[in-house]
């Protein structure tokens, strides 16, 4: 073979090319959890999907959208839901998912994305999310530091201040739409927003064999002994004593989800108004 046949097949052989920022997290989630999956793409209307942005703005598509948890929890239950826990269903079963496509980037590639509200539609009958992120956060050394949309800051805290930022720029607007639905006010409603960051990294960290790394970031994200408003209390976890428990670690949730009143028999173990969690 000569010099230049070589080097034409050189040339002819595919190199593998990193998936784009932030999509190679998303794609992770699908593998670990198809039961949530994740598009880029600008938000979709029709066909079961719902904008973020209709629903934090209007209080009928907002209806619609807790009236798919009302339905949910008739069928699974037998008696109908109080309207407040079927807002609380539905505000936890937003913001669980959500709140992953910011947190389980900075996880697995040391980025954090910006997305306003405006950049994403949820399918809740197939559990499909779309997202348009307005661009990310990353460490000067991260090799997408160069690429249209990086904006580079100095440190791990400051990307961890970011991640605050960008998750509280989110949730707020939805936090507001659903406050008269719950008739709860600012702080339970931040509590339930930092149960559902904090649980939903830790449980994908476990699915993805990263429990002890979400778990310490986690802590350095949300310290116990520092308070980081708008969100409520820590990180919380504490070595687990129950000898049945999956996981190394436990925590008390800083909010309750209201389970208990469809199931009271079956109030969760790490529930603010039970005891258990202290076992």
């Amino acid at each position: 073979m000569t010099v230049s046949s070589t080097a034409a097949a050189a040339q002819a052989v595919p190199v593998p090319q990193a998936p784009p920022p932030l999509l190679g997290s998303y794609a992770r989630l699908g593998q670990v959890f198809p039961g949530l999956r994740v598009h880029a793409g600008p938000p979709r209307t029709g066909h079961g999907w719902a904008r973020t942005a209709d629903f934090v703005r209007h209080p009928d598509a907002l209806g619609k959208l807790i009236a798919h948890d009302a339905a949910l929890g008739l069928a699974e239950y037998g008696r109908p839901l109080r309207p407040d826990v079927a807002a609380g269903f539905c505000l936890h079963r937003y913001n669980w998912p959500v709140a992953l496509l910011f947190t389980l980037p900075w996880l697995l590639e040391r980025r954090v994305p910006r997305i306003p509200v405006e950049r994403v539609s949820v399918r809740r009958s197939s559990g499909e999310l779309t997202v348009q992120p307005d661009g990310f956060a990353c460490l000067p050394d991260d090799p997408a530091a160069v690429l249209p949309g990086a904006r580079v800051v100095p440190d791990e805290q400051a990307l961890r201040d970011g991640l605050l930022a960008a998750l509280a720029e989110h949730l707020a607007p939805v936090l507001a739409a659903f406050r008269p639905e719950l008739r709860r006010g600012p702080r339970t409603l931040w509590g339930m927003a930092t149960d559902d960051v904090v649980e939903g990294l830790w449980y994908i960290g476990s699915l993805l064999d990263e429990e002890a790394g979400a778990v310490a970031a986690l802590e350095l994200l949300l310290p116990d002994d520092e308070r980081r408003p708008p969100f409520v209390g820590g990180a919380g976890f504490r070595p687990a004593k129950r000898p049945d428990s999956p996981s190394t670690w436990m925590r008390a949730r800083v909010s309750c989800c209201l389970f208990y009143t469809v199931r009271p028999a079956e109030a969760c173990f790490s529930c603010p108004r039970t005891c258990s969690n202290q076992n």
